[in-house]
């Protein structure tokens, strides 16, 4: 699912980081799984933070997870966010077993566990991963 909005502060991609934001722009979710224990990973990082293996395979994962932990955000930290206060911002346990942070759509209170899927939103020269709420 995606979604279009242009107030946001863009981000700044580096070598280990373009492939996934480069996925984002085509609404895929991609990450780093690492050749030698198999073991998924983000962010992007030069080497495995399990086993310390150099590199690692890109692979697309679907983008759902349930909600590790969140923060309801009271007050924007940058003045491009201001008129988007409350929000909230969930670390999302992916289905392989890493984990990301996004915004999480919607009002609805959250909880541990609760199942989440993902949600592109197109601003101008970029794409955010954020995710919605599933029954």
């Amino acid at each position: 699912m995606a979604v279009e909005e242009s107030a946001a502060v863009p981000p700044v991609a580096d070598r280990e980081s373009a492939f996934y934001w480069d996925g984002l722009r085509a609404h895929r979710l991609l990450v780093q799984r690492c050749a030698a224990c198999g073991r998924h990973r983000f962010p992007p990082m030069p080497a495995c933070p399990h086993c310390g293996a150099v590199g690692g395979e890109t692979v697309e994962l679907d983008g759902r997870g349930t909600v590790y932990s969140w923060i309801v955000v009271h007050r924007a930290f940058n003045p491009a966010l201001a008129s988007d206060v409350p929000y909230t911002v969930a670390t999302v346990e992916l289905a392989p077993g890493c984990r990301t942070v996004g915004r999480v759509e919607g009002d609805a209170a959250l909880a541990a566990g609760d199942a989440v899927a993902p949600l592109f939103v197109d601003h101008e020269g970029w794409t955010e991963l954020r995710f919605r709420p599933v029954p």
